[in-house]
């Protein structure tokens, strides 16, 4: 059984001359609201779905088959079943356990699922570390978007356990949405129309609000292909020019030099930088390694918390007291250099203060923070170390080239005789 689909793509934009290079500026009118954690997220987005009328674009990196994948599959299903045309892509690593029948009952009900990249594991291994579908977007009716970097599974709720995920989304609703929507449409291989049309229909009354709001948004993303830079980019532009404050917390932090350089300049220009990462990791490699780059950034004035009362995996930063992001990026050399990624900038006074507070109240109430000066020992190698590590993770695209063709593509599902 095959779940139709117009084309099969890759990780670049499909053959569309619309699509080929998209690349969103900033858009005015925007309502955005911050979603932190699976106690935010899932109901706003489970709200929306059900109240979907025409369209719902989802892709994400993870979905299990707990109470958060099982109920997200009912609705899915039932949206389906009154009409609305479901589109769902899911990374073949990070969906790589859900079971065929699970997406059979997808496929049956008319969902359209598409696996990206997906792959048999090898002597009881998955082999398809690389060039994940890492973004999180979910697009209803073209009317109101969901992005950050919650996935849908339930260790992102608090009655997970001590394993529980530190997260955050927002919920858009607006011009913005049109952009979102644009995109959504072309990396899961829809036929893109003009966006002009898109913005005519923005401006008519939404189901979800009547009432312009005040955030500037922007949409900006990483490909392997037309735009490899730009969340890093967007990053180096912000941190430069910053004057009050700064406030990254980020999951698996690993940047090259020219962020970190950033980072260090704003501190010594008299910023307030202040980072928040993991002290529980989900994964110790990722403590290690950003530990490797704390004496670097902790000489020069940079205040760093650890997180620790549960694992971190927010992507969230603000700079001064108007610009933030949210979204699916680490900064690490995986999001910076390999996966294919979304966040969205905002330009909105009020949210950004919502999100300092927020993560204000997480620095002074659940992280540890690191002593001004600690001893240098092993500093040059643990430096040298980490540069060279970051650099082979950059190239690896190019290093990867070397092997056997390997492109990833974005597959329609397709269940074996058996499943069915």
């Amino acid at each position: 059984m095959n779940v139709a689909v117009d084309h099969i793509a890759t990780d670049q934009p499909p053959d569309d001359s619309k699509a080929r290079d998209l690349d969103y500026g900033w858009q005015s009118g925007n309502q955005v609201q911050l979603l932190e954690n699976g106690e935010a997220y899932f109901p706003a987005v489970f709200e929306a779905l059900r109240g979907a009328e025409r369209e719902i674009l989802l892709e994400t990196f993870i979905l299990f088959e707990d109470k958060v994948g099982v109920e997200l599959h009912s609705i899915l299903i039932e949206a389906a079943q009154r009409g609305v045309k479901v589109v769902v892509s899911l990374d073949g690593f990070g969906c790589g356990e859900l079971s065929p029948g699970f997406l059979r009952e997808l496929a049956e009900a008319g969902v359209m699922v598409q696996m990206f990249d997906p792959a048999p594991k090898t002597l009881g291994i998955r082999t398809n570390w690389f060039r994940r579908l890492h973004r999180k977007i979910v697009v209803v009716d073209a009317r109101v978007a969901f992005i950050g970097g919650i996935n849908f599974s339930a260790d992102h709720l608090a009655d997970f356990g001590p394993e529980a995920k530190q997260d955050y989304s927002v919920q858009v609703i607006g011009p913005a949405v049109a952009d979102l929507h644009h995109f959504a449409l072309a990396q899961s291989g829809r036929q893109v129309r003009s966006r002009r049309g898109w913005r005519r229909r923005q401006q008519r009354p939404s189901p979800w609000t009547n009432e312009p709001g005040d955030g500037l948004v922007r949409l900006i993303y990483r490909d392997n292909i037309q735009h490899r830079d730009d969340i890093e980019e967007a990053y180096i532009h912000a941190l430069s020019q910053a004057r009050q404050r700064v406030v990254i917390a980020n999951a698996y932090f690993f940047p090259g030099y020219r962020l970190l350089r950033e980072i260090r300049n704003a501190a010594r220009r008299g910023v307030q930088v202040q980072l928040i990462m993991q002290g529980q990791p989900d994964v110790l490699l990722a403590k290690l390694a950003a530990r490797m780059l704390y004496d670097y950034l902790l000489k020069d004035g940079v205040v760093i918390h650890e997180y620790c009362q549960r694992p971190l995996h927010g992507k969230v930063a603000l700079v001064d007291d108007e610009w933030s992001t949210v979204g699916s990026s680490n900064l690490d050399p995986l999001s910076l250099a390999l996966n294919l990624e979304a966040n969205v900038l905002i330009r909105d006074r009020a949210f950004n203060q919502q999100l300092y507070e927020r993560l204000e109240a997480l620095a002074h109430n659940h992280c540890q923070t690191m002593p001004e000066k600690r001893k240098p020992r092993l500093w040059l190698w643990r430096l040298t170390v980490g540069f060279l590590v970051f650099h082979v993770m950059r190239h690896f695209p190019v290093l990867a080239s070397w092997l056997p063709a390997h492109k990833p593509r974005l597959k329609p599902f397709e269940a074996t005789p058996h499943d069915v």
